[in-house]
């Protein structure tokens, strides 16, 4: 059972410190080499981790991951009916559009449909985004019940940048601002180089546990692109809630 338990850590921090390789894998675990290396060459060997293109001796996680998390989470489906509406928004924006799942207190990419455009925004798929300083995540947050919201405030907002909302009341008042116009923003609230508008995907519980937004470097989002990006990513959240089972209401993000 002991071996079953050091390799599931060993593959979650494969996936934190990617690509790694043996020693620090050991230093991090606190177990001997030997036995790590024994055990990256079961997971190796079952399909979880893969050698570094260009360095063998560091390692990194598989799709497979991946997949066996969309599993979990009820993804498959979602990206499914997701992936044509985002091609359409990719089409009509020419920006980065993402969709991100609810996964506690943080949400987290699952997809990614990149610009043409040479300057762009990348962040890989498993990225974990703050709800507060992320659009995806405000958007989820936004259309949680209230109680909801305050129990996440009452955690503490953490600053990411200088823009970052830190502030309870004033994330509440962001909060209502995007219930009313359907879509929420971050100007550069988690990297300050990064800005997005994004929805919220609603299930049939009328609970939020995913979103879409159209991401675009910082210099690109102007004002007056604001809220014509906001209409289209809110029309598709509303698009692929409805053929999920539960269409949005009026203009609310929920």
């Amino acid at each position: 059972m002991q071996n079953v338990v050091n390799a599931l850590r060993a593959l979650e921090e494969v996936a934190v410190r990617q690509p790694v390789g043996v020693a620090d894998l050991a230093r991090a675990l606190e177990l001997p080499k030997s036995s790590v290396q024994r055990t990256l060459v079961t997971l190796h060997g079952a399909g979880w981790i893969r050698p570094a293109v260009g360095s063998p001796t560091r390692w990194l996680v598989t799709t497979k991951a991946l997949h066996v998390g969309r599993h979990a989470t009820g993804e498959l489906g979602l990206r499914d009916v997701a992936l044509p509406v985002m091609e359409e928004l990719r089409r009509r924006t020419d920006e980065t559009v993402h969709l991100a799942v609810r996964e506690g207190s943080n949400v987290v990419l699952v997809e990614r449909l990149e610009t043409s455009q040479p300057v762009r925004i990348i962040l890989p798929l498993g990225q974990n985004l703050s709800m507060h300083a992320s659009a995806n995540g405000k958007a989820v947050l936004a259309a949680d019940p209230p109680e909801s919201a305050e129990r996440y405030i009452a955690e503490g907002l953490r600053s990411f940048t200088g823009t970052t909302i830190t502030d309870p009341q004033r994330l509440r008042e962001e909060l209502e601002e995007t219930r009313a116009r359907g879509y929420a923003t971050n100007s550069g609230e988690w990297r300050a180089d990064v800005s997005a508008v994004a929805s919220a995907v609603v299930g049939e519980s009328g609970l939020p546990f995913a979103s879409i937004s159209i991401n675009v470097p910082t210099s690109r989002m102007t004002p007056g692109a604001q809220p014509g990006f906001g209409a289209l990513v809110n029309d598709a959240a509303k698009r692929v809630s409805a053929a999920l089972g539960r269409a949005h209401e009026g203009g609310d993000a929920r």
